[in-house]
């Protein structure tokens, strides 16, 4: 009688623990929350909604490369949250894969390939590189940096 018991209080705390894992969402999956809810209020044209997932300050650039060496730019974070005002819910289209997140404390490195899509056509592709802060308003975006391209774009590019 006394092993069914435990048996029965060993199963009712290994499910108890299952439940709170299963519940608890991790800090990987917060950052990768942050970074959909950017692309979803991108999707939307919620401008209001993209703002709040950059921090003052917050740093973008792009990546190009002219004859064979990599050169930045950098690009404006008002200039993007006007432009994404300007379109209809849905003109702009970023498709991503999580590849790579990685979380130090309060400091998040994510690296995500993409497709990006205007009114329905495939633009360009490339990668986005996050840093992002972990503060009381949850996580938001200091450092976005990205590539361009046109060509070598498709599905299989998400996936090398």
């Amino acid at each position: 009688m006394l092993k069914k018991m435990m048996l029965k209080g060993s199963l009712i705390l290994v499910f108890l623990g299952f439940m709170f894992r299963v519940s608890a969402q991790s800090e990987e999956e917060k950052v990768m929350g942050a970074i959909v809810h950017l692309f979803d209020g991108m999707r939307q044209a919620d401008t209001s909604a993209v703002r709040a997932l950059f921090l003052p300050g917050a740093i973008m650039q792009t990546v190009s490369g002219k004859e064979g060496f990599g050169e930045t730019r950098n690009e404006s974070i008002d200039a993007l949250i006007k432009a994404i005002g300007k379109e209809i819910p849905g003109a702009l289209d970023e498709r991503i894969m999580f590849d790579m997140v990685k979380v130090d404390g309060h400091l998040a490195s994510v690296w995500t390939p993409y497709l990006f899509n205007y009114n329905g056509s495939l633009s360009h592709c490339g990668v986005n590189s996050f840093q992002l802060v972990n503060t009381r308003k949850g996580w938001k975006i200091n450092y976005l940096i990205d590539t361009r391209r046109t060509g070598e774009c498709g599905p299989s590019h998400l996936f090398k």
